[in-house]
């Protein structure tokens, strides 16, 4: 989705959007690590970040997800696939860039490739997950989830957003304005809409975001 469907989509969802989403506060606010994930730490050899649908536990509630996403450095791809030869079944290249693998427990593992300036620094300051795997920090996530905007992805931003401590939006907000600065006004408009979602205009989390 390009930058300007993406902001008739969010337009659109603002005119419709009623406060309350109607789950219970508790389910929204919760997070948990219930679906067993693979533990790459020994499979994996180069730094790595899990990203995708499984990263977003750690910010909005746990969703099922058939597949585990990673994210390297472009510059460590070729090393890294030569090492998962033995380990694993190749299976395809991905359209976005980066490949996809069958592991031996079944899983498949996209390994998502990028050399954007951004990712280094991705790749050093990850959150932990509770099993101790490293999950991309929440502002390069949304960040990768702006760039990709399908509309589960937007779906996520609100969401994930609207539970976000204020320390987060603003450093959600600093990472954009670096990276893609384009989108400064959808990132506030979906910040709203995940408010309106939770209904916590009146907890706390209507101050600026600067």
């Amino acid at each position: 989705m390009n930058v300007k469907l993406r902001r008739k989509f969010i337009e659109l969802t603002k005119r419709r959007i009623k406060p309350g989403s109607g789950s219970v506060d508790t389910h929204l606010l919760s997070r948990t690590w219930s679906y067993p994930v693979a533990n790459l730490s020994q499979l994996i050899t180069v730094p790595y970040i899990i990203v995708g649908g499984v990263a977003t536990r750690l910010y909005m509630p746990e969703r099922m997800t058939l597949d585990l996403d990673i994210l390297i450095h472009t510059d460590r791809a070729n090393e890294l696939y030569q090492s998962l030869k033995s380990k694993a079944i190749f299976v395809g290249d991905l359209s976005i860039g980066g490949t996809s693998w069958e592991l031996s427990d079944k899983t498949i593992l996209d390994i998502l490739v990028n050399n954007s300036t951004w990712v280094n620094s991705a790749l050093k300051t990850p959150k932990t997950a509770p099993d101790g795997q490293p999950v991309i920090d929440l502002p390069y996530l949304i960040l990768m989830k702006l760039a990709a905007s399908r509309t589960t992805d937007i779906s996520d931003i609100s969401r994930m957003l609207g539970q976000a401590s204020n320390n987060d939006l603003q450093r959600v907000k600093d990472v954009i304005k670096t990276y893609d600065r384009e989108s400064l006004e959808d990132l506030d408009s979906l910040i709203e809409l995940g408010r309106l979602e939770l209904g916590n205009y009146s907890r706390g989390n209507q101050n600026p975001i600067k």
